[in-house]
C-alpha cells in the first residue's frame, strides 16, 4: 500500500510540476518597427522559439533579421534564446542594474528583454504582454543613473556603463517609459575614469584619419540629474518622428550568441559579405581599412559586436563607425579576433604579414591593401594634430596617443609598402 501511494504521488508531482512549469514559461510579442511580426516563448526544457504571425508573413515587411528569413515554421534555440534575440539583451553594469530591479542578483536573459525590450538596438522591440512589477529592494535609488534605468526599459550591449536618453530643446534627459532614445550616454568605468575621454580623443583622431568614412556624431557634455561628464552618442538608428532603422551586429548576421563575440576572426565578416547577396565589394575594402584604423589607434577591443550592417532597399551597408577606444593605453595588449590566422595576438606582434595576410583573407588584391595603407599614411599627421588640439583630455593621456600611433606606424604600416614589393 505505501508503494502504490508513493508511486501516486510521484506521479500527481511530475503532472503538477509540468503544469506549472509551462504556467510559467515567458513569452513576448515582436515588432518590427510599429507592425507585430510574431512571438518569442520560451519552451519546456532549455528551448525557445520565435514564431512569424501570419499576417506579418503576408505583409511587404522585411524579416526581422539575417538568420530568421521569413517562415512558417517557428524557429528554436535549443539553449537559451536565439542569437538575434539574444544579442540584445543588456551587458555589463547595465545588465546588472536591471536584474537588481527584478529583484535579483544576475536575471535570465529572456527576463530581462522582456522587462527591457521596448527600446532595442535598431527596429525590433519586444514587448511582455504581462509586465512584471519591479522592486527596489537591491536597487540603489540614490545613483541617479540607477533611477533611470528602471524608468527607461531600455535594452543596450556593451559592458561600459551607459543608459538611453532623448535630447529635448537642447538638453539631455534619460529616456523613459514609451519614449524612444535619440542618443546614447556613457559614462566613466570604475576601472578607467578616462574611459570616456579616451573614447572622445580616439575617435576624433579616427576622424581624421578617415575623413571620407561614415562616423558616429558624438560629443562630450552632462545629462540633467547627473553632474558627471558623459560621451553623448547620436543613435544612427533612429531617426525624425519616432522613425527606427534597422541594422545587425555582425554577431546577430554570423548568428553568434552574444557571449561568443570574441570567438571569431575578422575573416568571418568579409566572408559573410562575399558570400550574401547585395553587399558591395567595396564594402569589404572599407571594412578592412577601418580595421586598419583601429589597430593604428591601439583599439585592441574590436569584436564582433562593434561592427554592424544597416538594412537598406538595396542590401546590407556598412553602418557608421562606432565604439573606437585606445583599449592598449591600458592593460588591454591581445587582439579581440583572429588576424591572418593567428588567434590572441598581441598588439605588440602585429607584423607587416599580419596586416597583409588579413587582406589577402578579405580577397583584397595587393593594390588595394597598399591603397588602404597609404590613405591612412597620408592623414596620420592630422590625426595626431586632432587629438593635440582636443579641448579635453590630460596632456599626459594625448602624449600616450600620439606615442602609441607613432610607435604602431614605424613598426608594423610603414613597412607595408616594402613587404608588399618583395611579396610580388
Amino acid at each position: 500500500m505505501l508503494v502504490k501511494f508513493i508511486l501516486l504521488y510521484d506521479e500527481f508531482r511530475r503532472k503538477n510540476k509540468k503544469e506549472v512549469t509551462v504556467a510559467d514559461l515567458l513569452w513576448g510579442r515582436v515588432y518590427y518597427k510599429e507592425h507585430f511580426a510574431g512571438f518569442l516563448r520560451e519552451e519546456p526544457g532549455e528551448r525557445t522559439s520565435f514564431t512569424y504571425d501570419e499576417a506579418y508573413l503576408d505583409s511587404g515587411n522585411p524579416a526581422i533579421a539575417h538568420t530568421l528569413a521569413k517562415s512558417e515554421q517557428p524557429y528554436f534555440s535549443e539553449s537559451g534564446l536565439p542569437s538575434f534575440f539574444d544579442n540584445l539583451v543588456s551587458e555589463g553594469w547595465l545588465e546588472e542594474a536591471q536584474s537588481r530591479f527584478l529583484g535579483k542578483r544576475k536575471a535570465d536573459r529572456f527576463e530581462l528583454l522582456l522587462a527591457f525590450g521596448s527600446d532595442c538596438a535598431g527596429a525590433v522591440s519586444i514587448i511582455d504582454p504581462e509586465p512584471k512589477a519591479f522592486t527596489e529592494a537591491l536597487a540603489d535609488l540614490s545613483d541617479p543613473k540607477e533611477l533611470a534605468v528602471m524608468t527607461s526599459r531600455a535594452s543596450l550591449s556593451g559592458v561600459q556603463p551607459k543608459l538611453a536618453i532623448i535630447e529635448r530643446e537642447g538638453k539631455y534627459l534619460p529616456a523613459k517609459m514609451g519614449e524612444l532614445s535619440t542618443h546614447i550616454a556613457k559614462f566613466p568605468s570604475r576601472n578607467h575614469y578616462d574611459l570616456v575621454i579616451n573614447e572622445y580623443l580616439t575617435m576624433q583622431a579616427f576622424k581624421a584619419l578617415m575623413p571620407k568614412e561614415d562616423i558616429v556624431d558624438l560629443h562630450l557634455g552632462t545629462i540633467e540629474g547627473a553632474p558627471e561628464e558623459v560621451l553623448i552618442i547620436k543613435r544612427f538608428d533612429r531617426g525624425p518622428d519616432n522613425e527606427r532603422f534597422h541594422f545587425e551586429e555582425f554577431n546577430q548576421l554570423l548568428g553568434f550568441p552574444s557571449d561568443a563575440k570574441y570567438d571569431g576572426a575578422h575573416k568571418d565578416m568579409s566572408d559573410f559579405m562575399a558570400a550574401t547577396d547585395g553587399c558591395l565589394p567595396v564594402e569589404v575594402y572599407r571594412l578592412y581599412q577601418r580595421i586598419l584604423a583601429g589597430i593604428l589607434l591601439g583599439n585592441t577591443d574590436m569584436h564582433l559586436k562593434n561592427f554592424a550592417m544597416l538594412h537598406t532597399d538595396t542590401g546590407l551597408r556598412l553602418t557608421p563607425s562606432y565604439d573606437q577606444v585606445a583599449a592598449a593605453l591600458y592593460t588591454y595588449q591581445t587582439m579581440a579576433l583572429a588576424i591572418g590566422g593567428a588567434r590572441d595576438l598581441r598588439i605588440g606582434d602585429l607584423k607587416p604579414r599580419s596586416i597583409i595576410k588579413m587582406g589577402e583573407e578579405f580577397q583584397l588584391s595587393k593594390e588595394a591593401i597598399n591603397m588602404a595603407s597609404d590613405e591612412l599614411a597620408a592623414n596620420i599627421d592630422a590625426a595626431k594634430e586632432a587629438v593635440y588640439i582636443a579641448d579635453t583630455g590630460s596632456l599626459a593621456l594625448k602624449d600616450k596617443l600620439i606615442n602609441f600611433m607613432e610607435k604602431r606606424w614605424n613598426g608594423t604600416f610603414a613597412l607595408i609598402g616594402k613587404s608588399l614589393s618583395k611579396k610580388q
